[in-house]
């Protein structure tokens, strides 16, 4: 049974306690707070902080299908040492999650939703959008697409800004964590890339 997240100082604050079932029926009905939907996926609008990270897996079609599976599947996220709470096992369109950074029973919470899919021949992942109660606004995805030569490449694609005055006031703490968990995104699917190119025993 999932844990809830509900919020100790307001929805507004961005700190929650984990005391029960998370309410994803009401994170269904919550809207994005941001007017820019879907533009991870093209150009990155102005007025945000944009990141960009590029990084190299390994070679191969296993690496690519076990990459874009971890990515779908949550794992990318649950492997940088999130606790994840999503509505449904596979990102899926409209689908929604609550993505934890904390320790014990305090955290900070995320709430999004899953704006669109990506599976195509040599592309797999997906884009959430930060909902009510998210310190921030804006966008993330996480594509791994398989080149021409074979290399496969992991991109995670964001744009956002303060959500509330809390949330302005410690930004520059934010943007810290923002790209500390960016390089856990990139270590995490390095291990499931490195699993991928082991030769069995």
């Amino acid at each position: 049974m999932h844990q809830t997240l509900r919020p100790c100082f307001g929805k507004t604050g961005g700190v929650w306690v984990m005391l029960r079932v998370p309410p994803l029926a009401e994170l269904a009905e919550a809207e994005v707070t941001y007017p820019e939907v879907g533009a991870t996926a093209s150009e990155l609008p102005a007025g945000y902080r944009h990141v960009v990270r590029r990084a190299e897996l390994g070679h191969g079609d296993d690496v690519f299908e076990r990459c874009g599976q971890a990515v779908l599947s949550w794992q990318l996220h649950r492997g940088a040492g999130l606790r994840v709470h999503p509505s449904h096992p596979v990102a899926q369109p409209d689908a929604v999650v609550a993505v934890v950074f904390g320790v014990g029973a305090i955290g900070v919470v995320a709430p999004c939703r899953v704006i669109y899919v990506v599976r195509e021949e040599n592309r797999r992942g997906f884009a959430y959008g930060t909902l009510a109660g998210h310190p921030e606004s804006g966008e993330e995805s996480f594509v791994v697409s398989r080149q021409a030569d074979g290399s496969v490449v992991l991109e995670v694609t964001a744009f956002s800004r303060p959500a509330n005055p809390l949330s302005r006031f410690g930004d520059p703490v934010i943007r810290r964590i923002q790209d500390w968990v960016t390089n856990r995104y990139v270590t995490a699917t390095r291990r499931v890339a490195l699993a991928a190119e082991r030769p069995p025993r």
